[in-house]
């Protein structure tokens, strides 16, 4: 039954290529510079190749190979625009779709894990998978009281392909890293890596999810499905319809994407301070749009709400976001170097053996905290293009600061999903109220009582990041 393990060796043979594909058309990019082809074509078409290849491997693979793929197509916003076609196309389809497990071993499972009887859990079980994802694959069904569900099911041998796929692409960490400029590759892995065991215990994440779908039951604005029933490797949740987040990030309306903008921020920072847990795998393959609540029944077209899924990876924050990170946000915008600096020593995100200008920090941070400055923001690709390059770029000065700065083991995931967050904003094209949710849901973000003066306008020197004239390539 064991389908995963069985085809080791072809996933690790397919993984492999990898290298070999890079190495290949390098070779092949020189021949073309020899023939006299201008050099940026060659690169750009070496790269549009290395990102088929990278992406049809890993488009064929379940694990952690499709798992690194999603967290990779949060970021495609960074890409240069004339290279990001191929690469949005290929990382898209990792958000939706994997190669199904074959019936035989779905239904070996559910008799395995539900008892040989496992059909008379269901009046409908629908045997071709509606989703896939990098653990398992789910199954539209109706549960015997006759709720719609959604029935996960693990792939077999889940968790020996999560880490043996992972484990050989840390290998190829530096080849791997201009895929995305300004992202480190290694740490992502490494991270993803440490999380297996959570990724993999359903007991987990029912948990999770049972608590935002109790806290988020009467929200006008998210929905989150109920656990129904949870078993070692099966999963049955409510089913929501919807549409896929994908899909608004292709052909939604402005008035779409802005709305679903608006609400992933307000997830992102209410789902912490109102459930102490930090939902962190937000790629667009995770949330749906619905109609309001009352759409079916009056016809009303009231506002559309986000539905939520996925609960297999989270960070546990008892208190919500750290109120550092609130504080540290609030004194950059009123331009207090000295406060930022030290609050950022204290929090070991400057190491005590390095010394740094804390207006150079600052002057580092203002263009990454923008949308917080005004009451509107708009995301987009070439925001995030300019936020890349700008700390990519080894010559800058931002990039020898960013390398002296250190990011502290708890505040990883949280780093992550932000970052993540942002890249999905950026591929919405969304323009967001983004200090509505900070102000409501961001502890330490307000001032003390009695210093509440509002900032209507810029504090001093992010008007240059906002007209762009600090960042760029």
């Amino acid at each position: 039954m064991s389908d995963l393990p069985r085809k080791a060796v072809t996933r690790t043979a397919k993984l492999a290529t990898l290298p070999l594909g890079f190495a290949g058309r390098a070779t092949w990019g020189l021949g073309k510079r020899i023939g006299g082809k201008p050099a940026e074509i060659v690169a750009r078409e070496l790269q549009q190749r290395t990102a088929d290849q990278l992406f049809k491997v890993l488009g064929e693979l379940k694990g952690g190979a499709m798992k690194f793929g999603q967290a990779l197509s949060v970021f495609e916003s960074a890409l240069p625009e004339e290279i990001a076609g191929p690469y949005r196309a290929a990382l898209t389809k990792l958000q939706e779709a994997a190669p199904p497990m074959p019936t035989r071993t779905v239904h070996a499972v559910l008799a395995e894990r539900l008892g040989e009887e496992w059909r008379e859990l269901f009046l409908e079980f629908e045997d071709k998978p509606s989703a896939a994802a990098s653990i398992g694959q789910v199954h539209r069904a109706v549960w015997h009281d006759g709720r719609e569900v959604a029935v996960k099911v693990q792939y077999p041998g889940a968790g020996e392909a999560l880490l043996s796929d992972l484990t050989q692409l840390s290998r190829f960490a530096r080849l791997l890293g201009p895929l995305i400029p300004g992202l480190d590759i290694k740490p992502l892995i490494n991270e993803l890596r440490d999380r297996v065991s959570e990724e993999l215990d359903y007991a987990l994440e029912a948990e999770a999810q049972r608590e935002h779908a109790a806290e988020f039951a009467d929200d006008p604005d998210v929905v989150v499905p109920d656990v129904v029933h949870q078993g070692d490797q099966v999963l049955v949740t409510e089913w929501i319809d919807g549409t896929p987040l994908a899909e608004v990030i292709s052909d939604g309306t402005p008035e779409e994407r802005d709305r679903a903008g608006q609400l992933l921020a307000r997830f992102l920072f209410s789902g912490p301070a109102r459930t102490g847990l930090l939902h962190a795998d937000p790629h667009p393959g995770n949330f749906r749009l619905l109609p309001a609540a009352d759409a079916e029944e009056d016809g009303s077209s009231g506002e559309l709400r986000l539905g939520v899924l996925d609960f297999g990876t989270v960070d546990r924050l008892p208190g919500g976001l750290p109120d550092t990170i609130g504080e540290a946000l609030w004194m950059a915008l009123e331009g207090d170097a000295q406060a930022v600096y030290g609050l950022l020593r204290d929090e070991g995100f400057v190491k005590e053996s390095i010394d740094l200008d804390p207006d150079a920090v600052l002057e580092y941070l203002l263009p990454i905290i923008e949308p917080a400055v005004v009451e509107e923001f708009a995301f987009t690709r070439s925001w995030m293009r300019a936020q890349a390059a700008r700390i990519a770029d080894p010559r800058s000065p931002a990039n020898q600061l960013g390398k002296q700065l250190n990011l502290p083991p708890s505040y990883l995931l949280i780093h992550r999903v932000t970052l993540s967050t942002i890249g999905v904003l950026c591929q919405l094209s969304a323009t967001v109220r983004l200090r509505d949710e900070l102000e409501a849901w961001l502890p330490g973000f307000l001032p003390e009582p009695g210093d509440e003066e509002e900032i209507l306008s810029p504090p001093v020197g992010v008007e240059s990041a906002l007209d762009g004239s600090d960042v760029g390539a």
